[in-house]
C-alpha cells in the first residue's frame, strides 16, 4: 500500500544457549542396540590402550623390567581401568567416563625411580620391584587426597562457585594442553600416522555427507576401520623389510612386531593385589605423590565436564561431582594396591571419542570395562591390539583432544563475550595457562630438572608438576579471577553464566538431572548430600 514503509528486514538472530547437547544419538539413558553398543565399546577399549600402554612402555625398563615386567603391568593396568570404570559409571558420577591411566603422575614416579635408595640393587628385577613397591606405598597415601575431598563433600563446597566462564580455560586445556601427544607422535612415524589422521577425518567428517545411507556407520565406526586398514598397511612395510636398517627409534615407533609383549605376555594371568610385595612407604614421596593427585583431581573435574557435555547431560551439580572425585581417590587406592606403576584419573581420549560417535550412553563404556577386564586376563590375546604402533594412536588423539578442548570453549555461549571482564579473565587465564606449563617443560627439557631444584626431590615435585599442567594453571586462575574480580556487581552473575548452572545445583527436583545421575539400587536415600 502506498504510505507504508517497507517491510524491515529479519535480523539474524544468535544461536540460542543449549543446556544439553542437542543433536546426540545416544544419551546417558538411552543405549544403542546391543551389537552396535557391542562395537562401540570395543571402540572405547582401543583408544585407552594408548595411554595403558605408553606409560608403562616407558617407566618399566627404567625401573630395571624386562618385556615380562612391562606385559604384566600393561595387564594389570588393564585390569584395574575396567574395574574403576565400572565403580564410577555405577556408583560415581555415573557418566559415561572411562578412568583409566594419566600422565599427570609420571613426573613423581620418575622421581620416584631416580631416588638413590634404589641405585644399591645390582639384580635388575629386584630393583624393579622396589620401585614398585615404593610407588604403590605413595599412590596409596596419595589415595586420601581425593577419598577425603570428595565423599566428605568438601570438592563440592570448592565446585560450587563454578561458572561457565571459569570453565571454560579448565576444560579447553584439558584438551588443547595435551597438544604434544597429538602430532609429534604422529611425526614419529609420518608414513603410518599421517594416513591414520587423514583417514580418520575423510572418514568421520566427510563420508556420512558423501553416501548418505550409511552415514552413521562412518561416524560411529570410524576408529575401528581406520586402524585396521592403517594397521595391515604398517605391517606389510614391516614384512617387506621397509625398516630394515633404519635408526633403532624409527624402528621402535614403525615396525608392528617391536612392542615384544606378544611373546612375553601370559596366556591367562589373573592380575591381584600385593602381586609385587609388600608396599613401602616414604613421607617426602608421598606428598609429591599427594600433589599429582591434586592436579589430576582439578583435570578431572574438567573432564568430567566435557563427558557430560559430550554425553547430552545436564550439567553436573556439585554434589554428583564430588561424589564421583571421592570414587577417583578409590580408583588411585586400587592402583596402589594392584601396582600398576600409575595413578588413574579420566581419560580424556575416551571423552574425546564421545563426541566423534556422538553416542554418550553408560552402557557403551561399562561394556568398553567388560572387554579391558577380558583381555587384561587373556594376555596374549590382550597383547596383539596392544602392539598398535604408538604413530596410529596418536593421530587418533590429534581428533580426540581437539573436541574435548572445543566442548571447553563451547561454554562461552552462557558468557557475555562483550563484557570486558570476560574478555580479560578468558584471555589472561588461558594465555597464563599455555604459558607457565611452557617455561617449566622447556627449562626441564634443556636442564634435566625442573626450575625449582633443591636436593629434595619430593619438594621439587610438589612445585614443578602443578605449574607444568596447562589446565591446572588456567582452571585455577580462571577460578580465582572470576570469584573475586567484581563479583558483587548485580550484572556480573549474568556475564559470567552462573545462572545458567544455579538451577543445576541440585539434581533433586529436575527430572532429567535425576535420570542421568541418581545412584543404582536406590543408594541416593543413603548418600543424600554426596
Amino acid at each position: 500500500m502506498a504510505g507504508r514503509a517497507p517491510a524491515k528486514a529479519d535480523e539474524p538472530q544468535p544461536h540460542p544457549p543449549k543446556e544439553q547437547l542437542p543433536n546426540v544419538s545416544y544419551c546417558i539413558t538411552s543405549p544403542p542396540p546391543w551389537p552396535e553398543a557391542i562395537l562401540l565399546g570395543f571402540q572405547h577399549y582401543i583408544v585407552m590402550l594408548g595411554t595403558t600402554v605408553i606409560i608403562p612402555s616407558s617407566l618399566v625398563p627404567q625401573m630395571g623390567g624386562g618385556n615380562e615386567e612391562k606385559a604384566k603391568v600393561i595387564q594389570t593396568l588393564l585390569f584395574v581401568a575396567g574395574l574403576n570404570t565400572l565403580l564410577q559409571t555405577l556408583f560415581g558420577t555415573r557418566l559415561p567416563a572411562v578412568i583409566g591411566g594419566s600422565y599427570t603422575f609420571v613426573p613423581t614416579t620418575i622421581s620416584i625411580i631416580l631416588a638413590g635408595r634404589f641405585s644399591d640393587t645390582s639384580d635388575p628385577i629386584e630393583r624393579f620391584k622396589r620401585i614398585m613397591r615404593a610407588i604403590q606405598g605413595s599412590l596409596i597415601v596419595a589415595s586420601t587426597l581425593q577419598i577425603v575431598l570428595g565423599f566428605s563433600g568438601l570438592w563440592r563446597n570448592v565446585t560450587r562457585f563454578l561458572s561457565p566462564l571459569s570453565v571454560v580455560p579448565l576444560v579447553s586445556l584439558v584438551g588443547f594442553g595435551l597438544y604434544e601427544f597429538g602430532f609429534p607422535g604422529v611425526a614419529k612415524c609420518v608414513e603410518i600416522g599421517l594416513p591414520q589422521l587423514i583417514l580418520i577425518v575423510f572418514i568421520s567428517q566427510y563420508m556420512p555427507h558423501v553416501i548418505k545411507a550409511g552415514r552413521h556407520i562412518f561416524d560411529r565406526f570410524a576408529v575401528i576401520f581406520t586402524v585396521a586398514v592403517v594397521w595391515i598397511y604398517a605391517h606389510l612395510l614391516t614384512v617387506g623389510g621397509a625398516y630394515n636398517g633404519k635408526a633403532p627409534k624409527t624402528q621402535i615407533s614403525c615396525r608392528t612386531d617391536r612392542a615384544g609383549l606378544i611373546d612375553a605376555a601370559p596366556w591367562i594371568r589373573v592380575p591381584y593385589p600385593f602381586q609385587w610385595g609388600a608396599p613401602s612407604f616414604d613421607a617426602g614421596e608421598a606428598f609429591a605423590m599427594m600433589m599429582a593427585s591434586f592436579v589430576a583431581l582439578v583435570e578431572s573435574t574438567g573432564a568430567f565436564t566435557a563427558v557430560s557435555r559430550y554425553a547430552s547431560a545436564t550439567p553436573m551439580p556439585p554434589s554428583i561431582l564430588s561424589r564421583g572425585v571421592g570414587w577417583q581417590g578409590v580408583a588411585i587406592l586400587v592402583s596402589g594396591l594392584f601396582g600398576t606403576v600409575n595413578g588413574s584419573s579420566v581419560s580424556v581420549e575416551n571423552a574425546g571419542l564421545l563426541a566423534l560417535t556422538r553416542v554418550g550412553s553408560r552402557r557403551v563404556v561399562q561394556i568398553s570395562a567388560g572387554f579391558m577386564i577380558f583381555f587384561s586376563i587373556l594376555g596374549k590375546f590382550g597383547a596383539v591390539f596392544a602392539s598398535i604402533p604408538a604413530p596410529i594412536i596418536a593421530a587418533l588423539y590429534c581428533l580426540f583432544f581437539a573436541y574435548v578442548g572445543a566442548g571447553g570453549l563451547s561454554f562461552l555461549q552462557f558468557c557475555n563475550l562483550n563484557s570486558f571482564r570476560t574478555k580479560f579473565i578468558l584471555g589472561f587465564s588461558v594465555f597464563m595457562g599455555l604459558s607457565v606449563p611452557q617455561y617449566f617443560n622447556e627449562y626441564t627439557a634443556l636442564n634435566g630438572y625442573g626450575p625449582v631444584h633443591t636436593g629434595a626431590r619430593w619438594f621439587n615435585d610438589i612445585v614443578n608438576v602443578p605449574l607444568s599442567s596447562e589446565a591446572f594453571v588456567a582452571g585455577c586462575l580462571a577460578y580465582f579471577l572470576d570469584n573475586t574480580l567484581h563479583r558483587k556487581d548485580s550484572s556480573i552473575r549474568k556475564d559470567r553464566g552462573k545462572h545458567w548452572w544455579d538451577k543445576f545445583r541440585s539434581f533433586k527436583g529436575d527430572s532429567r538431572s535425576e535420570e542421568f545421575y541418581s545412584l543404582p539400587f536406590n543408594l541416593n536415600k543413603y548418600f543424600p548430600s554426596v
